[in-house]
């Protein structure tokens, strides 16, 4: 036969092999670890492989696996194609502030009879150098040096330094956690003060009115539309965010160049030391509680930082400038404005005036607001698609249960996660009818981010003294930007009893999820009993020849949680042997390794000096999908070729040539909490606690990619020990005791 045919022979029977699906485009193809295993034919490799398994007491694999591909060998080129798309989904967050920042600082003011030049620069000097301090120094110039291969966020910052104490987990769940909670409430802000602009338009406000009731239909309506369109998949609109973007930020630059030109004065803002007079002056009315406002502008600075792995921070670098310069340019503008309608009556006459859009001229204006309805979506979708990645890194890091992902497009880092898409929508659709307006909402808004700016803050200083070793610097860095923060924190917390609880409450809620799901997890690695597999291998010998038994099938395949290659959990060996033996040809034993490598994809095989168990570990980075299915496809076909794995013959196919390769089935080990296992009440309400939440998220067919496949679910108690019950007493089947 030749070679051709041999791999249209192998690419039918791995297309019939029964449960284990081609991999997806979305799914990287795996590197087998060299020295792991060898050919069926080479007994000498055999016997040294066995040997030195033996001695492995666990598979750890290096930094780099030779053969897996690796990030660092892909770095994001600099170019005007990837220029323009890092505007349209980095900035999204950050490029819709000027809709909103201003407008809160004049309510919190005393509103346009209030305006004096004291307040305007004074208050835009905050502004600018929050920007400054916190965007441009600590996330651009700092954050984007700690990048994991590139990837950048939280998770990705905890991922580099988790190996300097465990205490670290904290900040890491408490920052996530927030970011999360900051992330629901974001669409709803963004989106409902672009419906608002819509009745500084005389045409579109006799529509609509004062009635608010009909600003919240049609945010609801736009709401809906966006979570709907998430299952599909948004990389052909995606490719419109760019120019969108690009648009937005050059109209924010013009608009706001023009109004400075009218009062040049308004450059003045930029010297820090009015925004440092004006924020103890007896003139600032809302006294600290401004920092609160002026922390608006800064809020999509952590976004910024996540979405570098999508971008590459060299197109950060070369397109933040420019952002800048349009942001602070519009804010300039708004100020100038403002100073030339201090004290305006006709002006005061409106509720919840916003600058933005007033200042704009009528001619401009319907262009300004579907300009920014049309940027609060982007930044929308930014914001949900980050979060999809959020939890997904998260669950991968075991901070969250395993859930359903789907990858509806080829572009690189989109996924749809259907129960997050669904809490997100919800809690959009909450926040609107709870607050209704944008004034209400911005009082709830930036609060929980300021957490996140903090244990942000906390990785830093550990990535710059223990990884970096940087010996003066992390300290300066950690308190200043904790002193600075500290004051963001606190003015926030002036928001709380006016919305802010709303998103505290639900970072708490996403923080006791990930507490609970790490507990839980850590009791059940303790309460684990191994056992030698080399011990079995014999039974399961007599076992696969032993006709008085049934076979369950060829390929029966478990999933495990253990790194240790010659052990295995107790519960797995009790389900081949004593619970009803469980014959096939062939038994799997997978376990995965997340790697801090975000996009390793890399395998070993031990085989224990048999062709009926295979011992495998998949290395996968967190960023890459766990679908075991696509990898066993790949995992067997190379088995099959060199014949480690002999031929599975079926009598029956509707091929002309049957699969070499036979039926598969995945066996899911589930452990459950009995009322009657003796075991201490705190690990009791974590074991519970994190059942209780992993009811919710789906089966593990869903987590791993085994919907099509032949998957059944075997019920083991967690705890062996069980609390004595009373003894029985037997009496006569007439007595009554």
């Amino acid at each position: 036969m030749s070679s051709e045919d041999k791999n249209r022979e192998l690419d039918e029977a791995s297309e019939e092999t029964d449960g284990v699906a081609a991999p997806p485009d979305s799914t990287s193809s795996l590197s087998i670890k060299p020295n792991l295993s060898s050919g069926k034919g080479n007994k000498r490799g055999r016997k040294r492989a066995a040997a030195s398994s033996s001695k492995r007491k666990s598979v750890r694999p290096p930094k780099t696996i030779k053969g897996a591909s690796h990030p660092q060998t892909h770095v994001i080129p600099v170019s005007l194609a990837a220029m323009l798309v890092t505007i349209g989904v980095v900035y999204g967050d950050i490029g819709t502030s000027p809709m909103y920042v201003t407008k809160a600082l004049l309510a919190g003011n005393g509103g346009i009879m209030s305006v004096t030049e004291e307040f305007v620069l004074g208050a835009l000097s905050l502004v600018i150098w929050t920007v400054t301090l916190l965007t441009t120094v600590k996330y651009v110039l700092i954050s984007l040096k700690a990048d994991n291969y590139g990837e950048g966020g939280i998770f990705a910052l905890y991922s580099i330094v988790r190996r300097y104490g465990k205490w670290l987990i904290i900040p890491a769940m408490l920052g996530g956690s927030a970011l999360l909670a900051d992330g629901v409430l974001t669409p709803a802000v963004t989106i409902t003060t672009g419906v608002e602009g819509l009745r500084t338009i005389p045409e579109t406000h006799a529509i609509i009115g004062d009635n608010q009731m009909n600003v919240v239909v049609i945010t609801l309506i736009i709401v809906c539309i966006l979570f709907v369109v998430q299952r599909a998949g948004t990389s052909k609109i995606g490719r419109a965010f760019g120019p969108v973007m690009l648009g937005w930020f050059l109209f924010l630059g013009i608009t706001g160049l023009l109004f400075t030109f009218t009062n040049p004065k308004i450059l003045l803002a930029i010297n820090p030391v009015y925004g440092l007079q004006f924020l103890f002056s007896p003139n600032n009315h809302a006294g600290i509680m401004i920092l609160g406002s002026c922390f608006l502008a800064t809020t999509g600075a952590e976004a910024l930082y996540s979405d570098m792995g999508h971008v590459g921070k060299g197109n950060i670098y070369a397109t933040w400038p420019f952002v800048k310069a349009c942001l602070i340019l519009s804010y300039l503008g708004q100020g100038a404005w403002l100073l030339a309608n201090a004290g305006n009556p006709e002006l005061a006459a409106i509720e919840d005036l916003n600058p933005f859009f007033q200042m704009l001229p009528g001619v401009v204006r319907p262009f300004g607001v579907v300009f920014s309805v049309l940027a609060a979506i982007i930044a929308s979708q930014a914001l949900i698609t980050g979060a999809f990645s959020l939890v997904s890194e998260a669950s991968r890091l075991d901070l969250m249960p395993h859930l359903q992902v789907f990858y509806p497009s080829e572009t690189k880092g989109q996924l749809y996660i259907p129960l997050v898409n669904k809490v997100m929508w919800a809690g959009c659709i909450i926040v609107v009818l709870l607050f209704q307006s944008s004034a209400h909402m911005e009082a709830a808004y930036g609060l929980a981010i300021t957490i996140t700016m903090l244990c942000t803050t906390v990785l830093l200083f550990i990535y710059l003294h223990r990884v970096r070793k940087v010996k003066f610097f992390p300290f300066i860095f950690l308190a200043f930007f904790v002193m600075l923060e500290g004051f963001f924190f606190g003015s926030s917390l002036t928001k709380f009893f006016h919305g802010g609880y709303f998103t505290i409450l639900l970072a708490a809620l996403i923080m006791g999820v990930m507490l609970c799901w790490y507990a839980g997890t850590a009791v059940e690695r303790r309460q684990a009993t191994l056992l030698p597999v080399r011990k079995y291998l014999d039974q399961l010998a007599r076992l696969r020849d032993d006709t008085t038994y049934d076979r369950l099938c060829d390929n029966l395949v478990y999933l495990t949680n253990g790194t240790n290659t010659d052990y295995l959990d107790r519960d797995i060996l009790y389900s081949i042997l004593d619970k009803h033996p469980k014959r096939a040809r062939a038994w799997w034993f997978i376990n995965v390794e997340v790697m801090d490598d975000p996009h390793t994809c890399a395998y070993s095989i031990e085989d224990f000096g048999t062709d009926y168990v295979f011992r495998v570990h998949l290395f996968l980075g967190y960023k890459v999908n766990q679908r075991i299915n696509a990898y066993l496809r790949q995992i067997v076909q190379d088995l099959s070729a060199t014949g480690e794995l002999p031929p599975q013959t079926r009598d029956y196919s509707v091929y002309k040539r049957p699969s070499p390769i036979g039926s598969f089935q995945f066996c899911m080990i589930r452990k459950t909490l009995a009322p009657e296992s003796d075991v201490v009440s705190r690990e009791r309400t974590a074991i519970g606690l994190k059942y209780a939440i992993r009811s919710f998220a789906g089966s593990p067919a869903q987590w791993y990619g085994l919907e099509n496949s032949s998957v059944f679910v075997e019920y083991v108690p967690l705890f062996t020990k069980f609390k004595s019950a009373e003894k029985l007493v037997r009496i006569a089947p007439d007595d009554r005791p």
